[in-house]
């Protein structure tokens, strides 16, 4: 075969091959004609028009009397369109299993428009092709739903997922190296910090492990890793700054390939695409999901577990219901590693709950035994490295939901995540996203968004991070209107031959596909390689000064947690930064606050009871008022690091300044 023609060829194994239940009466369709090149071409791209789950309940409708059809089906089979029917009708009529009961079947099909001719068709080629029943994972590609765009021949080959891994594996490993700026504590301090102290014996755990409210399988994944660095010796400042962010690479490429395989399962390849174009270039995506916060292995989890739960999809059949058992261990998983996720596995729990025929199934045969293993399991890492019984997700939900323990570190306004941090977070695809709700209509996902708003509005502290495991399923949505944008539209049905030979993209769509790289891609780059980055840079050339003994002890004059620390340093030195801790009676400040309200008469009383460091760690705005009491301590300016243009929660924090004790 020829290249094109090959390709075609195989696109069409792909089709075909998911369509279980014609497998049955194989032999009838041995002997079929075989069409010519252009003809099987056209009629492969008139068979993508139906989806797995209309075309079975077809079959059945037609061939066995069973099923009735949706509306959603309907819709489909009267918007196939006459030159579908005519080509397939001709085609049906070569085929003896079918001609002979013709008398039947095409009556029938009045009824049920081209039902059985599109089924016959695939049915048909599949036998002579060969293709296998079992072709496991591919889905039959849908058109756009409610779009004039429904008419035209145009067809999307299933791209591999094997290809589309690598592809999303070599952006999210780029983008892991490119990501070199400091966003939230917790990437070091609740993560890696811990499983630094796991694997090497020294690190800080902040108050949140004193209390027992979070658990160590995130942690541990991280430990895992440093621990083969250490076996190989690469346990250097550069792996040990770069390997878990590349780690988290690979777990963010197999996200984004459920996201391209939840949005085809959906909507098909065509809007699979587009999804996959809107989540690799969408700014806040790149600037967070490699980063090695739970929110981002949360994420991960969360598009993987849709996937598998057939309440998200279109209509549950019950081939999708036996892999609901994946779902519900990817979703136990996800409450482990971060228990606010039950807020998003709630939703799908009780829609499958209201849609499923076996409830007693799900709840007892899958549901309570997979979540109390996993529970189990998680509790029984728990118990060995705390050392004893510690139930986490009771304790974060009393901690977070019942006392409100998070507002200490801030409140905003009831409508911050619909007024500012989604809306920031999904930037100039927050018109493509709310365009591709209202057309696809898929009122179950749209929902599952909206749910996760709702409720995390309703507690006082709010971060971008926490609304981050919607915004992929928000991005299919752009995909969807990017999709339905970059199909050529004509109101007379377009005949093969026309389709064949067009290649260009509308000019809407090539303006709305500059439009949003011309903004993402600046925001996503100047966030990942400018601002803030004056946190990661001072503790990696610590980390290289310490490598060389030039650093005996640091001193961290600034806000809390502002900086990485053993994770980065690899080093068992001394070292301090002021403490932020919850108290215990409220309005009392903490050490870090009393620090930025009065720098000068805080730095003099510890200086009452202090061993000098041999470095001070502190930022430009704190270092003006506080440059000369270092001077007359024998602290002199060794390095200056840019670290933002603009301020974010308090004074400018322009550049980090490093001071270093002269005379050692």
């Amino acid at each position: 075969m020829a290249g094109s023609d090959s390709s075609r060829f195989f696109a069409f194994l792909l089709i075909a091959g998911g369509v279980a239940l014609l497998s049955v009466a194989r032999a009838d369709y041995e002997d079929a004609p075989a069409p010519a090149p252009e003809v099987e071409t056209y009629l492969v791209r008139c068979a993508t028009k139906l989806t797995e789950e209309c075309g079975d309940r077809i079959f059945n409708n037609i061939f066995l009397k069973q099923d009735e059809l949706t509306p959603e089906c309907c819709k489909k089979l009267v918007l196939i369109g006459i030159e579908c029917h005519e080509a397939m009708v001709k085609y049906m009529i070569s085929v003896p299993a079918l001609s002979k009961n013709a008398s039947i079947t095409v009556p029938r099909s009045k009824q049920l428009p081209l039902a059985q001719f599109e089924i016959a068709v695939a049915a048909t080629m599949r036998q002579r092709h060969g293709a296998s029943a079992t072709a496991g994972g591919v889905q039959i590609s849908q058109n756009l739903k409610d779009l004039p765009e429904e008419k035209l021949e145009e067809s999307y080959p299933c791209l591999s997922e094997k290809r589309v891994f690598l592809l999303c594996l070599a952006v999210r490993v780029l983008n892991s190296l490119l990501v070199q700026t400091y966003f939230n504590p917790d990437e070091h301090w609740q993560a890696l910090e811990v499983a630094h102290q796991i694997a090497f014996g020294y690190g800080h755990l902040t108050w949140e492990w004193k209390k027992g409210i979070r658990g160590y399988l995130h942690p541990m994944i991280f430990a895992l890793l440093y621990k083969v660095l250490a076996v190989l010796g690469l346990d250097k400042p550069w792996f040990m700054m770069r390997a878990p962010r590349l780690l988290q690479s690979i777990f963010s490429a197999v996200g984004d390939l459920y996201s391209y395989k939840l949005s085809r399962l959906l909507f098909g390849n065509r809007v699979a695409r587009w999804a996959l174009f809107s989540e690799l270039t969408n700014w806040f995506m790149f600037f967070c999901i490699t980063r090695t916060l739970s929110n981002s292995l949360e994420t991960v989890l969360t598009i993987m577990g849709l996937y598998y739960w057939p309440c998200v999809r279109v209509s549950s059949s019950s081939d999708a219901s036996s892999t609901r058992i994946w779902g519900v261990v990817v979703a136990a998983l996800a409450c482990v590693i971060r228990p606010t996720s039950a807020i998003i596995w709630m939703y799908v729990g009780l829609l499958e709950l209201s849609l499923a025929r076996d409830r007693m199934r799900f709840i007892f045969l899958e549901v309570l035994p997979v979540g109390a293993l996993v529970l189990g399991l998680a509790t029984l890492l728990d118990r060995l490295v705390y050392g004893s019984w510690v139930l986490v997700p009771l304790n974060f939900l009393k901690f977070n939901f019942l006392s409100s323990g998070g507002d200490y570190y801030g409140t905003h306004k009831w409508h911050w995540y619909f007024t500012q941090g989604f809306t920031v977070m999904l930037f100039t695809f927050l018109p493509f996203s709310l365009a591709g709700i209202i057309m696809s209509r898929n009122w179950r996902l749209s929902g599952l968004i909206a749910w996760v708003l709702v409720l995390y509005s309703i507690l006082g502290h709010k971060e971008f991070r926490f609304v981050l495991p919607v915004l992929p399923i928000t991005l299919v949505f752009s995909g969807f209107s990017l999709a339905a944008i970059s199909t050529p539209y004509s109101s007379d049905n377009k005949t093969a031959e026309a389709l064949k030979h067009h290649t260009k993209w509308p000019s809407r769509m090539r303006w709305a596909i500059c439009f949003l790289l011309a903004t993402n891609i600046p925001m996503a780059l100047y966030m990942s390689l400018v601002h803030q980055r004056g946190s990661e840079d001072v503790m990696n050339f610590l980390s290289r000064e310490a490598a060389k003994d030039r650093v005996k002890s640091i001193l961290f004059l600034m806000p809390c947690h502002a900086t990485p620390y053993y994770s980065t340093l690899h080093r068992d030195l001394p070292m301090r930064f002021l403490d932020c801790s919850p108290s215990e009676e409220r309005g009392v400040p903490d050490e870090s606050d009393r620090f930025m309200m009065d720098p000068v008469g805080f730095i003099k009383e510890l200086a009452n009871d202090w061993s000098l460091p041999s470095h001070v760690v502190l930022f430009e705005s704190e270092e003006r008022a506080l440059r000369e009491f270092l001077l007359l301590h024998s602290f002199k300016e060794v390095k200056r690091f840019f670290h933002a243009h603009f301020k974010v929660d308090r004074d400018l924090q322009s550049s980090v300044v490093v001071y270093a004790l002269t005379g050692q």
